[in-house]
């Protein structure tokens, strides 16, 4: 029973799969944010255009 107690804190697995979930998560927020600001830049883009031509 010891040593099953033992493996269970030494067991990393969960560890990873919560540091995957958090670089998922951050990866998701940085590619939100660009398409964001990518929109707003294509928008004032092809505004500025409508008006010139």
């Amino acid at each position: 029973m010891l040593k099953t107690l033992q493996s269970m804190i030494r067991d990393e697995e969960g560890a990873t799969m919560v540091e995957y979930g958090l670089l998922v998560a951050l990866i998701s927020m940085v590619a939100l944010i660009a398409v964001t600001t990518l929109g707003k830049n294509l928008s004032s883009l092809f505004s500025t255009v409508a008006t010139s031509i």
